[in-house]
């Protein structure tokens, strides 16, 4: 016993073992070397030594069942641990918290045994030596175009330290090639310092990040939120969100929406239902974040809830929690945004994803299929990270995007521009941001409705395209698109490609206005400007007709124009019909070509 007061497990371990070789039938050796292993986290062997105090003498602690049914329990031993918990609970005078333990775990219990009879399906491999090394690797987070990795690793064998739990985190990044990751490369600083940096979230295009330190100068709390962001090659020194996201409480694990507007997290701040609960913020017309919203009882519990994931679609959310019924410890589980912005019930994503152990730190690419996260496999290596395909039923919703470049069409010269998508569906801006100071952009495209995109900078004529996604139309392929701005000039042309109008008519579609407002924003901040709206058709329809039809829609949209308070006599409009194609008449993908609103420039 001097030797398990003094913690010194592996002197008392031998004596015991000897003890028990000399009499099989020794109560307290056998007891005290189930505490012993318990408190190793040897949860199988310390099962073991706790049944053979119960053989021996069941009836001299009962207390025994309940540290034997939390060994099995935490095991994976799920029938054993149901009928050891039942037995405890049949007890006389019992502790009223373990009792509450005891009957929420029989009700996990029965959650794994069915779990395990109906598993879902889950072939991990890991991502490769490029990433994982002898070293603890975790918290795994990508770029929507799956281009770039963010993790965090543990550095103990570089270090020479003595104990692992004293080992240095940083962030290190890996790009994706042709044969798998790239060997990581460490963030460097001022992203990484000499305290531990962990738990953070990339930006869709990687272009910033969120993360979580504690305890550093200037924190409000244990634990922070903190930004930087990716500039001429490096990132920059990172600085605390500050309140209201940050409190003199804990926060950890953000998680940012591809928008950029809206960052998930775990906190235990006071407003919670108990434990740590998943807040949210948004980030309002000024670019303040507002005062975070409790994610109420439909998905935080009076245990713990953390390690949030929102997926780039920004309805479908993962998350880990000891709360909802599980395997056991942190399971993962998935929640998908109502339309009344309200939360599905959490589901649990199952077994084999979710053990008796802690999982967590789940990230999934844009395309919906393909998952990372962190596991120790195998007891001779450390945490590795890991990907594997998403069985349908928890998949989120595919996300597309277009990246790029924007460049001057005459000198190439890479242009920092501004960008905005619009979600046609319901005509609203969802996006506005700018390009990196290469003219570097990538925009997410979320599966089920429709978008335009315009790319814009002072003095040159805008870049716009649309893509239609709704009504169940599966997202297209990724689009790489190289973007030449040109300057504003006489004879110059651009494409109206977010101007719609009605089947066979002249009458503006809703969705065309925020186009039309990006022109005559134009017209505004170049006032000497005049223009020819050009109206073009595709050549189904009589020759007459379609010239008729393609005037029309071109003084509808001059109309427009006027109503917003540009004067007339810098507008002029032309019909050209079908006579000036640019796509294929004989394919409905060059008639689309061709069916097509213009702005020409006449004069200065």
């Amino acid at each position: 016993m001097t030797y398990y007061n003094y913690l010194e497990l592996n002197s008392a371990e031998t004596l015991f073992l000897e003890a028990i070789d000399k009499d099989p039938r020794f109560y307290e050796a056998h007891m005290m070397l189930g505490e012993l292993y318990y408190k190793q986290n040897k949860f199988k062997a310390a099962a073991k030594y706790y049944l053979n105090a119960i053989n021996i003498d069941s009836n001299e602690y009962r207390p025994a069942f309940f540290t034997l049914a939390e060994s099995e329990f935490k095991s994976g031993d799920y029938h054993n641990a149901l009928k050891h918990y039942q037995s405890y609970l049949r007890s006389k005078n019992i502790s009223e918290n373990n009792k509450k333990i005891a009957a929420r775990n029989i009700e996990n219990s029965l959650f794994a045994i069915e779990a395990m009879k109906n598993p879902v399906p889950f072939s991990p491999e890991s991502v490769g030596s490029g990433v994982n090394s002898a070293d603890d690797e975790y918290w795994p987070s990508i770029t929507a175009d799956g281009s770039t990795m963010m993790f965090t690793r543990q550095l103990f064998s570089e270090t020479r330290l003595p104990v692992r739990s004293m080992a240095q985190e940083d962030f290190f990044l890996s790009e994706v090639t042709d044969s798998g990751w790239s060997r990581a490369i460490n963030a460097g600083a001022p992203l990484n310092t000499s305290s531990n940096e962990g738990a953070q979230t990339l930006s869709a295009d990687g272009s910033y990040m969120f993360f979580t330190a504690c305890d550093r100068p200037g924190g409000l709390g244990s634990c922070d939120i903190y930004f930087s962001a990716y500039n001429n090659g490096k990132w920059t020194k990172p600085y605390n969100v500050g309140e209201p996201i940050n409190s003199r409480f804990w926060e950890s694990t953000p998680s940012i929406n591809a928008n950029g507007d809206m960052i998930f997290f775990s906190s235990n701040r006071p407003g919670g239902f108990g434990g740590k609960d998943l807040w949210y913020s948004i980030m309002d017309s000024a670019g303040q974040w507002t005062e975070p919203v409790n994610m109420g009882n439909r998905i935080n519990t009076e245990y713990d809830e953390t390690s949030p994931f929102i997926h780039f679609d920004g309805t479908t959310l993962y998350f880990a929690s000891d709360g909802w019924p599980g395997m056991g410890g942190l399971d993962l589980f998935i929640t998908r945004m109502n339309e009344d912005s309200t939360w599905t019930e959490p589901k649990n994503l199952g077994y084999p994803i979710n053990t008796a152990g802690d999982e967590m730190g789940l990230v999934i690419e844009a395309g919906g299929e393909v998952a990372y996260f962190s596991s120790k496999r195998e007891n001779s290596l450390g945490k590795d990270i890991y990907s594997f395909v998403l069985d349908e039923s928890i998949r989120p919703n595919p996300v597309s995007y277009i990246k790029g470049k924007v460049s001057d069409k005459e000198t190439g010269r890479a242009l920092r521009s501004e960008f905005e998508l619009i979600n046609l569906t319901v005509n609203e801006t969802v996006l506005k941001s700018n390009t990196d100071e290469n003219g570097n952009f990538l925009i997410c495209l979320p599966s089920g409705y429709n978008y335009g995109i315009n790319i814009s900078k002072p003095g040159y004529l805008f870049f716009s395209e649309s893509f239609m996604f709704e009504g169940g139309y599966t997202v297209s392929e990724p689009l790489v698109k190289n973007v030449y701005l040109q300057i504003i000039k006489v004879g110059e042309t651009m494409s109206l490609k977010n101007v719609f109008f009605a089947f066979d008519s002249w009458e503006l579609k809703a969705e065309s206005t925020r186009e039309l407002d990006n022109l005559v924003k134009l017209l505004i901040q170049n006032p000497t400007v005049k223009i020819e709206i050009g109206g073009h058709t595709d050549i189904i329809g009589a020759e007459g007709y379609n010239q008729t039809l393609s005037e029309k829609r071109a003084l509808a949209v001059v109309d427009y124009i006027i109503s917003k308070g540009i004067k007339l006599e810098r507008l002029s409009y032309k019909g050209y019909g079908n006579s000036m194609p640019i796509g294929d008449n004989s394919t409905e993908e060059g008639r689309e070509l061709n069916r097509r609103t213009e702005v020409k420039i006449l004069g200065m």
